[in-house]
């Protein structure tokens, strides 16, 4: 692909990066070789940065304890943001008594539904019962019977009307260099397109989780605009979608579900234009 951007010439124009976790600081192979580096420079030029991850099975503190495991430091669980914070913190405020059912892992439930919520999986939600279920979180893409749970999921949305959560909106997950998974967005965008429902959507292309990581860069009295934030991202439809439309500069990189052969005519298929592309963060 040509006119591919540096991409540290880029970032040193900006005075913070909102950064996605999966497909520019690693992939399937592990950690992106040079993403160390990268992140030095940054700090030594005072950039800020904040990680945004549609990743809801995990906190950020195990965020960051994975970073770590994998030879990545600097990375605080205090500048990572996920989608799984912004449906808790939904629940939270929302969901006072009561079960909330949830498609996925019970790893998964115990970190957003740990707020005084009891959690049920829809495997063992009894249609008997359902003046106690007070919502449904899709959580994770695992965890369950894809033919089962799923059947059973469709049906208790049909006969409970309450709040549908997705803790994570991406419908697709890379697992090698040529292959994908469907991941909870995928699930959940089927459930939809079957019951004509809409469901309440946390992370990235919507805008709550950069509202959150744009608060969080201002907290402390820090002058940061839309005009000095870069966001990074691999996957269109999410990390520059959502970017693009909360009004910051994007770059896409094309180290993970979006490859240099397809960008192109991914980009003129979508309507989805980046303001910068780049090979990856390193270099």
């Amino acid at each position: 692909m040509e006119n591919l951007s540096s991409f540290r010439e880029v970032a040193t124009q900006f005075k913070a990066l909102f950064l996605d976790s999966y497909g520019v600081l690693k992939n399937f192979r592990g950690l992106i070789d040079g993403v160390q580096e990268t992140l030095d420079l940054m700090a030594e030029k005072g950039i800020e940065f904040r990680v945004l991850t549609n990743d809801a099975s995990r906190s950020p503190e195990q965020q960051a304890e994975s970073f770590a495991h994998l030879g990545l430091t600097g990375i605080p669980a205090e500048k990572i943001i996920t989608s799984g914070m912004m449906a808790r913190n939904f629940l939270q405020l929302k969901i006072k008594g009561g079960k909330v059912a949830y498609l996925g892992t019970a790893k998964a439930a115990h970190y957003i539904l740990q707020a005084q919520l009891e959690s049920i999986p829809v495997s063992h939600v009894d249609f008997d019962k359902l003046d106690e279920i007070q919502a449904l979180v899709f959580l994770d893409d695992e965890g369950f019977d894809w033919n089962f749970d799923i059947n059973k999921t469709v049906n208790l949305i049909r006969r409970k009307n309450m709040p549908i959560i997705i803790a994570n909106s991406d419908k697709l997950y890379p697992v090698n260099k040529n292959e994908v998974s469907i991941a909870t967005g995928g699930i959940a965008k089927l459930v939809e397109s079957i019951i004509n429902k809409s469901f309440i959507h946390f992370g990235k292309p919507d805008t709550q989780m950069f509202n959150y990581a744009f608060e969080d860069l201002n907290k402390n009295g820090q002058q940061f605009s839309k005009e000095d934030i870069l966001m990074v991202g691999d996957t269109l439809h999410t990390d520059i979608l959502g970017g693009n439309k909360f009004g910051v500069k994007t770059a896409l990189v094309l180290s993970g579900n979006t490859t240099a052969k397809d960008a192109d005519l991914a980009i003129r298929s979508s309507g989805i234009i980046p303001d910068f592309i780049c090979e990856s963060i390193v270099g």
